[in-house]
């Protein structure tokens, strides 16, 4: 007579490892599939909380039309064209510039700087100008700002890139970058002029004389 109490006894604990290492097994997916989701949903909010932390076309465009006294042909397609290349701007200028030149010259201007989580603080900045820009004037100046994480990351010098003028019914906007912040000046009617040429704009926490 054949004794199968040992064999019935060792398959046992193998039936417990493999029970045990399933569960294990489903246990460990689960939370997988957990985390992961957890990690897209933080990257979707991260996306989120990014895009949401700009400010809106309508937002500028208003803004802009109530700084430049009224509705301006062709400044709400020139907004349209820098969130198009650049999205939503987390901050922006209003201020006054003038400038005079004959072929090389230099501007001084002064604003606020206004930042869509709050506040406003002033700047000043000043540059040389080299292009069709003869005579001199003062103009209403609204600049976009990207990219910008605190004020202090604005003064420092930013170049004109070059062919980066774009013009549309009295409307004229340029692109200066430094740093990974963009500036998007607009300037409109005679102001346009003294923002057709190659320059940059240096960004000082007080008035400087000194256009370099």
């Amino acid at each position: 007579m054949t004794d199968h109490t040992g064999s019935r006894e060792s398959k046992k604990p193998r039936a417990r490892v493999l029970l045990l290492a399933l569960l294990l097994s489903l246990a460990t997916g689960s939370w997988t599939g957990v985390l992961a989701n957890d990690g897209a949903n933080d990257g979707a909010n991260d996306a989120t909380a990014a895009e949401e932390s700009g400010f809106t076309k309508n937002e500028i465009i208003e803004s802009a039309n109530s700084f430049f006294g009224a509705t301006t042909a062709g400044l709400a397609d020139v907004v349209e064209k820098a969130f198009q290349d650049h999205g939503r701007p987390n901050a922006y200028i209003t201020g006054e510039e003038v400038s005079g030149a004959v072929g090389v010259g230099v501007k001084y201007g002064r604003g606020d700087l206004n930042f869509k989580s709050g506040g406003a603080r002033k700047v000043f900045w000043q540059g040389p100008t080299v292009g069709f820009d003869f005579g001199g004037n003062a103009s209403k100046i609204f600049v976009l700002v990207y990219n910008l994480e605190t004020a202090d990351a604005l003064f420092q010098r930013f170049p004109g890139g070059e062919g980066s003028i774009y013009v549309v019914g009295g409307v004229g906007m340029h692109y200066l970058q430094s740093d990974g912040v963009i500036l998007a000046p607009i300037k409109t009617g005679v102001g346009l002029r003294a923002g057709v040429n190659v320059g940059y704009m240096h960004f000082t926490r007080e008035a400087s004389w000194n256009p370099f």
